[in-house]
């Protein structure tokens, strides 16, 4: 069974006799692309059940990953190139087929597969997906793309960068375009005047794997716990950080009982410096209103332990008020997990001494972790978001009491999440903005603030954003 015309879709292939005769690393390839866009679902977590599946361990399974997480953050350009080597338009070819041309185009482009193996297995891997045909035009397709190098490509499809900066960007590192536009915004409102250079290294920084961090969380691990581990180290910033080289963070005691947890500097940065911004009065009532996972809201509750604070932790959707509850299950103190509205929150106004917002939004900071979340977004995200993240704003600046403090924090960059959002909510009046650069003095490059901005290329973390608000009236 293949996939009929473009928006008629079936599931990967599973069935078929000839499956074993094609080779199991890219057909595990092909089958986390599928179910990446059958499914809407995050690579990494189906890869990991796609390997389990088909059995595939170390190099097998570090090949299949490279190749199936290559080709969806390079999709761009291996579209812009397909496109050149195809007869028909990519339109109107079947999506299986146009996935099993990408990993084959992704082989022989990036990967320095011999161009007789990425040709051959992706030809008998498009037999299985889409019949004798269809493994024809994969064929004649894939031999076009060998007769040029990466650098003879990029000449051919990508627009002169002098005179359109942004197109040449957005195809030679595989960012939409209103992607790449928007970010170099957000890089120029940052250091005043960001070059296109600038934005080609944060693009650049996107189509790289973040490695794996680990926090240690306070009151429940230390880090020299997490450093016997082989091959970590301390991490950058965070005090809390520790960074691994390899190996299955699951296979560490401390993360299985939930003593720590896998989670980037970034996040830990927007937590410590929400904990240690200068408050009068009572510090002992905390909120976290978007808590899910839960990754943030259990180093807040490590935080707060010293002062006897205690979190309550707020998600909309139950599934993820469950994960954030796993996360404060052993945490010391007294916390409590709802899930709930945070536009409309069952607590009363101005309660809470410190209320922590980490937004919804496009993850525009993060695409190095979630390669397919690129091609998943548009511009009209971009307004429904910050529509809904004004509302929250606005609720967790209700929920905290006056003298009190609001992190609202975001894993985007865009102007229209992030400055645009806070401004509006300082102009209505009752907030004063906070200057976050002093909380953290020992992270370097935070530009001239008062907010705080980190850079996958700068900082090495994901892309965060946080601004504080006090309440004054």
């Amino acid at each position: 069974m293949t996939d009929g015309p473009r928006g008629h879709r079936t599931r990967p292939v599973q069935w078929r006799p000839d499956r074993k005769a094609t080779d199991p690393s890219r057909l595990a390839a092909y089958d986390i692309l599928r179910s990446v866009d059958l499914d809407s679902a995050y690579a990494n977590l189906v890869a990991q059940r796609v390997l389990a599946d088909a059995d595939l361990h170390g190099r097998d399974a570090a090949f299949t990953t490279t190749l199936a997480y290559g080709t969806l953050r390079w999709r761009g350009f291996l579209d812009a190139v397909l496109e050149a080597c195809s007869a028909r338009p990519l339109a109107e070819i079947e999506p299986s087929v146009l996935d099993v041309a990408r990993l084959g185009a992704m082989q022989l482009l990036f990967l320095r597969t011999p161009p007789h193996a990425a040709v051959g297995e992706t030809v008998q891997l498009a037999r299985l997906v889409g019949g004798e045909a269809r493994s024809k035009f994969v064929n004649a397709v894939l031999r076009r793309v060998g007769e040029r190098d990466l650098d003879e490509w990029i000449d051919v499809v990508a627009p002169d960068a002098r005179v359109d900066p942004a197109g040449h960007l957005a195809v030679v590192q595989s960012h939409p375009r209103w992607i790449v536009e928007a970010l170099h915004d957000a890089l120029s409102s940052w250091s005043g005047s960001a070059s296109w250079g600038d934005t080609e290294d944060l693009l650049a920084a996107d189509n790289t794997s973040g490695g794996v961090t680990l926090v240690a969380r306070p009151g429940r691990c230390d880090v020299e716990d997490l450093l016997e581990f082989p091959g970590s180290h301390p991490g950058r910033w965070s005090p809390f950080a520790v960074t691994l080289d390899g190996g299955d963070p699951a296979t560490i005691r401390e993360v299985r009982s939930g003593d720590a947890g896998v989670q980037d500097e970034g996040s830990q940065l927007v937590a410590l410096a929400l904990s240690r911004a200068p408050i009068d009065g009572p510090d002992t009532t905390w909120l976290d209103m978007a808590a899910g996972p839960g990754g943030k809201a259990a180093l807040l509750a490590g935080l707060g332990l010293e002062r006897g604070a205690r979190l309550l932790a707020v998600d909309r959707a139950p599934h993820r008020a469950g994960l954030v509850a796993k996360a404060l299950r052993g945490a010391p103190g007294h916390h409590l997990t709802v899930a709930a509205d945070g536009t409309a929150g069952p607590w009363a106004p101005a309660t809470f001494d410190r209320v922590l917002l980490d937004a919804p939004c496009t993850g525009l900071g993060v695409l190095r972790r979630r390669p397919e979340s690129r091609w998943r977004r548009a511009p009209v995200d971009v307004s429904e978001l910050a529509a809904l993240q004004s509302r929250l704003l606005a609720s967790a600046i209700d929920a905290v009491r006056v003298g009190g403090i609001v992190g609202y924090a975001t894993c985007s960059p865009h102007l229209a999440e992030t400055d645009v959002v806070v401004d509006a909510a300082v102009r209505s009046g009752g907030v004063e903005r906070l200057d976050v650069r002093p909380l953290l003095p020992e992270v370097d490059h935070l530009g001239d603030g008062p907010d705080l901005r980190l850079w996958p290329h700068v900082h090495g973390t994901d892309g965060m954003f946080l601004a504080l608000l006090r309440r004054t009236s």
